[in-house]
């Protein structure tokens, strides 16, 4: 049992460190799930690590700290439901997204042919491309803080960014959605 003080520490440094980080952790946790309620469990569990270790944290950079320990949660979480490893992450089987529907302006804007078109885009995507769109792109980590929580260099992120962004653009032009390019 921790003495009254040492616990106030411990609650004042997971407030100052983790607390501020939440709704990033949530949208990246549902990045690696694709799924809500797995990834409000990957982010629970992560939060009981970070507490039961924020009083061996260091207080340097503490969203990497936090994706790490994301990143192990998700590997352990994996471990234990080893029959979805056997799945070919390049076969394609990816579940394709529910059509849902938001009055927002920029659905207004941007018009539900162009978003039926990029949602289709990422849900073909092999699994590794759409990750790191997700999380340079949507989410808005840098490339370093998307190698931390996938586990790869950051050069592969860069690389798998860029071979998804291309697609991406391939399909779009297809579909005569994808802005001209000047001729200089």
């Amino acid at each position: 049992m921790l003495e009254p003080a040492e616990q106030q520490q411990r609650e004042d440094r997971f407030a100052r460190f983790v607390l501020p980080e939440l709704d990033v952790l949530a949208r990246v946790a549902l990045s690696l799930t694709r799924n809500p309620a797995d990834a409000e469990d990957l982010v629970q569990e992560t939060l009981l690590c970070a507490y039961r270790g924020i009083g061996r944290f260091d207080g340097a950079h503490p969203r990497a700290w936090l994706f790490t320990i994301m990143r192990n949660t998700e590997a352990k979480r994996h471990r234990r439901r080893r029959p979805q490893l056997l799945r070919d992450p390049d076969s394609g089987d990816v579940p394709e997204p529910a059509d849902q529907r938001f009055d927002a302006p920029e659905d207004v804007v941007v018009g539900a042919e162009l978003d039926a078109v990029v949602v289709q885009c990422l849900a073909t995507l092999p699994e590794r491309h759409r990750q790191v769109v997700e999380l340079v792109d949507i989410d808005g980590l840098s490339y370093a803080e998307a190698a931390r929580v996938i586990g790869c260099p950051v050069g592969t992120v860069m690389s798998r960014l860029h071979r998804a962004r291309t697609r991406i653009r391939h399909r779009l032009s297809a579909a005569g959605l994808a802005p001209k390019r000047s001729m200089r």
